[in-house]
């Protein structure tokens, strides 16, 4: 007999002013669009019993396993850069916690299920299409083998949603290894509640990285394990050309995950100062700023978490400060790691900062599609052409190309692992917009199946399908999407 989530809810069991214990909104319709069966097998959820009726009760807000524990978290930010002491889940619940077969623990979480204490004015309601754009980006970004939050599920709820006209009721049920971000400790640390930052801070440590629990100052470890993090995660965010958006210090998991895919979309033409954010009029969160905004964000966490570092504030602040200023060059060294695997070499030394920067002034110039690109380099060490059919090096780039063969033919490994390591790091499919807009579109006139075989085409971003080839397209003039937005 199929048998419900066995949920254990570490966070719940934190101070009250954590949370805001509820329920979700009533929906009239509930139906189900998609169940992730991969994620159901690595949670060790069953299946059948998410896709009975009483799974899409769950997944609909309706009702929940006498295991669960809804509540809505609260946290602050800093939004654009101007302070809001008060965020939190306004849209969202967070079920309750699953320990998966491998011992890790996962929140799940709904995302769209209506009001709580902390909407500040707004409904608290997903309309279809950011919740279809979040599970496709997210998966896509799972399939590229970045850190990420993740999509368990998507229903239709038979509400109307009204943003700028009515649209179709959707909810998506979300994954991460937790939900704690920067903003959580900027909440308490702004209100000087010391004993519930503690607390934080441990539960932190003992969920994400036990190992900081044995160091001489436990909250510097896991201070140092964050930035660590985080330096890994902009450096893959780089090296596909995802521009997040929304780099607000809530929008920054503690755990190192990549969270809230609203304003989000990868790059094609490369440009550095790329934005597609509706609301990012400044170009703050532009492709090239991801790195120093995620230093800024940082910052901000070393600042909520001083009080714990140090009884001296002075020696405090020291401490804070050798953490923050190592970020630049940890961010360095992880993203000439990922250079490294994407241009074909098997380490990345000075001189080849010189051949990366040529080459990316060239993509500029050419207004190149930045993953055809490096896809079509990574085809050149393999002798593939299937990317030639879309794209291929202009004659501008015939020196720099002649420079990257020399260079490789002086690199140690053979050519048969270049090969196959580039065709790892070089994805040939990725959720472009104008795709991801033609799924939304579809869905809202009733028709899933472009959003389902997306869905399929960017589960394998690096495999050679030749009848998929149409997914690698950028968008033609009448195609491109300009700008993407919240929605939620």
């Amino acid at each position: 007999m199929p048998q419900p989530p066995v949920f254990d809810n570490s966070y719940a069991r934190l101070p009250a002013q954590f949370f805001h214990r509820q329920h979700a909104e009533s929906v009239p319709a509930p139906s189900l669009i998609r169940i992730n069966t991969p994620l159901c097998t690595q949670l060790g959820i069953d299946k059948t019993w998410l896709e009975s009726s009483a799974g899409l009760d769950m997944l609909s807000g309706r009702a929940f396993p006498d295991s669960a524990d809804p509540i809505a978290t609260v946290y602050a930010g800093f939004q654009f850069g101007s302070w809001n002491p008060q965020l939190g889940d306004g849209r969202a619940l967070l079920i309750g916690e699953i320990v998966a077969p491998d011992g890790h623990r996962y929140d799940i979480q709904l995302k769209g299920s209506g009001r709580t204490p902390y909407s500040r004015g707004g409904d608290g309601k997903s309309p279809l299409g950011p919740v279809l754009r979040e599970y496709l980006v997210s998966e896509a970004m799972h399939a590229l083998g970045v850190p990420t939050s993740r999509a368990l599920g998507a229903v239709t709820t038979g509400d109307t949603v009204y943003r700028d006209n009515a649209l179709p009721g959707a909810i998506l049920t979300r994954v991460a290894s937790s939900h704690i971000r920067v903003g959580t400790a900027q909440f308490f640390a702004s209100r000087d509640d010391r004993q519930a930052l503690s607390a934080l801070c441990d539960h932190v440590i003992a969920r994400h990285y036990p190992h900081a629990a044995d160091s001489a100052n436990p909250v510097q470890a896991m201070l140092n394990a964050v930035i660590g993090a985080q330096a890994n995660l902009i450096a893959q965010w780089q090296g596909l050309g995802f521009i997040h958006g929304v780099m607000n210090t809530d929008n920054m998991l503690l755990c190192g995950e990549t969270i809230d895919y609203g304003p989000c979309a990868f790059m094609e033409s490369y440009d550095p100062a790329t934005v597609f954010s509706s609301i990012d009029h400044g170009g703050r969160y532009a492709y090239g700023n991801q790195p120093h905004i995620a230093h800024w964000n940082l910052a901000g966490l070393a600042q909520a978490v001083l009080p714990l570092l140090h009884t001296d504030e002075d020696e405090a602040v020291k401490i804070a400060q050798s953490e923050v200023n190592a970020f630049p060059e940890r961010f360095v060294a992880a993203y000439q790691k990922v250079l490294a695997n994407k241009l074909g070499l098997s380490d990345f030394t000075d001189s080849d900062d010189e051949l990366l920067k040529d080459f990316l002034t060239l993509l500029k110039q050419e207004k190149a599609d930045f993953t055809l690109a490096f896809r079509r380099l990574a085809e050149r060490a393999s002798g593939r052409e299937l990317v030639k059919t879309l794209w291929d090096f202009p004659s501008s780039f015939s020196d720099w190309l002649q420079r990257w063969d020399e260079r490789i033919a002086r690199d140690s490994q053979s050519s048969e692992s270049r090969a196959a390591q580039m065709q790892r790091a070089n994805p040939l499919y990725i959720p472009r917009n104008h795709r991801v807009e033609e799924a939304i579109n579809a869905a809202y006139k009733g028709d899933f199946l472009p959003f389902n075989q997306l869905l399929e085409v960017i589960g394998q971003p690096f495999d050679d399908r030749g009848e998929w080839l149409d997914y690698a397209r950028p968008a033609a003039p009448e195609e491109a999407v300009c700008q993407t937005f919240c929605g939620t």
